[in-house]
């Protein structure tokens, strides 16, 4: 785009088409708090007389998530404002603060609540049969089995997190929720064999805590309530590992497999792929085969089960199936992602740019900047340090017959230290750099620190969003 009516060429290796006019790259209101989420609105103009504003995706974290049980929920991006670097909120939220163990916050989701009191409404039913005498006391023992459960999950997350946290992968939560717990990665981790133990270290945990459960339930006497609470969360979190170990995404089995494949073939993009359609085909064996091996009393109870019970299975099965296959589908999009990730270079995302000193015209430093075929303006003093960049919104605002007798001064932002952006970075280390100081855009410079020219952040974006949509 060009604000004066001149055609320049992008840089090499632009993210825009050469043949589409062009503007000076300039920031707009740095978001003051990076903890909040922000909504400001990037532009790109087609002309001098105005600005058109244009919705843009946000970025997210290509990090990976280790669940247990059904392993609910989707991926965790931290997105930023349009037009913005993606950041992640001071406080990742998700329910109710519980804890931070070894420095990790701990929630609870509303929906736990809702498991919960299924749980309780459950399990007190099957406790009215086994121990009649208990009467309506039987639903304070069933909510007490839930809780216990669910803090059999925790330690099977906390697992995955210790391991993550010893491997130095940052762990952004852990979030208990309807179908069990997520611990939010917030990186890959470096070797199959890293990817193998922090996936096993979860089943091993619940192996070890069904254990601990049956060697407890050895010397209490049948049929009393320390007895069938013992039972039933050894029972309980035996189903959580075997469940856990079937070899698909996004199950922590399905990570196991993806490490081997990983190993095998030397691609961990080779290896997702295969624990992915596993886990689709897992999905829908879930989908057919659990009702039916309820029906067949094959698990213990009466094959000849009421026709509720019938949809109760089948619903139940339907939401496990449908939590697994989009479990895999987020997988591969993550996978595909940071396949493509290296592709996202400063260098050649950067917009060339022009220096101009602080009492220069903006009338004329837009010519010199039509005039070099740049696409930014940056501010420097006498000597030719860097002091600040021209915002795109402010140049927009300033009607053509103003522009000789504006200083490019007033229309810019100073350069903070947050937003000196290295030419040589790429890929997540770049995406962490952004994120680290909100910006809209970016003074980038060569090792030596020479001006290499402006990084936009909406172009960081879109290349975010290609790199997301191309196939692998």
């Amino acid at each position: 785009m060009d604000v004066s009516g001149g055609n320049g060429q992008p840089r090499s290796g632009s993210d825009e088409p050469a043949d589409r006019p062009e503007v000076p790259a300039t920031p707009g209101p740095q978001n003051p708090d990076p903890g909040r989420e922000t909504d400001h609105d990037s532009h790109d103009s087609h002309s001098t007389e105005g600005a058109v504003p244009e919705e843009r995706p946000h970025v997210g974290d290509p990090g990976h998530d280790h669940r247990s049980l059904a392993h609910s929920g989707t991926g965790t991006g931290a997105g930023s404002g349009k037009g913005e670097p993606p950041q992640p909120p001071a406080e990742p939220g998700g329910g109710i603060l519980m804890g931070r163990p070894f420095g990790v916050p701990v929630y609870v989701a509303p929906s736990w609540f809702l498991v919960a009191a299924l749980i309780t409404w459950v399990f007190g039913g099957q406790l009215d049969q086994v121990l009649p005498e208990l009467g309506a006391a039987r639903y304070l023992v069933s909510l007490f089995f839930a809780v216990a459960f669910y803090a059999s999950v925790l330690v099977h997350e906390l697992a995955h997190t210790v391991a993550a946290l010893r491997f130095k992968l940052p762990v952004r939560r852990i979030q208990l929720q309807f179908f069990g717990g997520v611990s939010e990665i917030e990186k890959e981790a470096e070797t199959p064999g890293r990817e193998f133990v922090l996936a096993f270290v979860g089943p091993l945990l619940s192996l070890i805590l069904a254990g601990i459960f049956y060697l407890a339930l050895k010397p209490v006497e049948p049929g009393t309530v320390p007895g069938v609470l013992l039972a039933g969360l050894m029972i309980s979190n035996l189903i959580v590992a075997i469940f856990n170990l079937l070899p698909g995404l996004p199950l922590d089995g399905g990570r196991m497999l993806r490490a081997v494949v990983w190993k095998i073939t030397g691609r961990p993009m080779t290896g997702t792929v295969a624990a992915a359609w596993v886990g689709r085909a897992l999905a829908l064996s879930v989908l057919i085969g659990l009702p039916l091996l309820n029906h067949s009393g094959l698990f213990g109870g009466d094959a000849d089960i009421s026709s509720m019970d019938t949809v109760t299975d089948a619903l139940l099965a339907a939401i496990l199936a449908a939590i697994i296959w989009t479990g895999a589908g987020n997988s591969l999009r993550m996978a595909r992602l940071r396949e493509h990730l290296p592709e996202l270079s400063a260098r050649t995302l950067t917009r060339r740019a022009v220096p101009v000193e602080t009492d220069t015209p903006l009338s004329e430093a837009l010519r010199r900047a039509n005039a070099a075929g740049a696409r930014a303006l940056v501010v420097v003093d006498p000597d030719g340090t860097p002091l600040s960049l021209v915002r795109e919104s402010a140049i927009v605002g300033v009607p053509e017959h103003r522009r000789p007798w504006v200083a490019v001064s007033g229309l810019a932002q100073d350069i903070t230290d947050g937003m000196r952006v290295s030419a040589e970075l790429s890929g997540e280390e770049l995406l962490d750099t952004l994120r680290a100081a909100p910006a809209t855009e970016y003074l980038v410079v060569e090792n030596t620190g020479e001006i290499y020219g402006v990084l936009s952040a909406a172009d960081v974006e879109r290349a975010f969003v290609k790199a997301m949509a191309r196939p692998s």
